[in-house]
């Protein structure tokens, strides 16, 4: 039974890097996101592909400071923050219930309160090849 768990805990983590992966180039697409759930699923799936993860370039440039520091570049921010704003901005133009639209409204203040006071913001790190 824990061996079927396991398998199913990196699968997810596949599923999740692959879709994080695909967002590094795909600005539609939030990164971030899905790595954490790749690194939380690879954790509860096999100490090896956790520890293989967290060495991985896509892990240090985009969530090591995260994890360690809870912080992110501005542009890490914008970049979870604008799409998703965008899709609920969109579900808010399409839903007719005033009641949804005020909460998608307090939705979306909430998420830039949160990410703008609980998660610090630092400079890009300089990679030097």
């Amino acid at each position: 039974m824990k061996k079927t768990v396991n398998i199913l805990w990196l699968i997810l983590g596949w599923l999740s890097l692959a879709i994080g992966s695909i967002g590094v180039v795909l600005p539609v697409l939030p990164t971030t996101p899905f790595l954490l759930v790749a690194s939380f699923s690879f954790a509860k799936g096999s100490d090896r592909f956790h520890r293989w993860f967290t060495g991985t370039k896509l892990y240090k440039k985009h969530l090591e400071n995260f994890v360690t520091d809870r912080a992110m570049t501005l542009k890490t921010k914008f970049g979870i923050l604008l799409p998703a704003s965008a899709m609920l901005i969109i579900a808010m133009l399409l839903v007719p219930s005033i009641h949804f639209r005020i909460f998608i409204v307090f939705l979306i203040i909430f998420k830039y309160v949160y990410f703008s006071t609980k998660i610090k913001t630092i400079k890009g790190a300089v990679e030097v090849d």
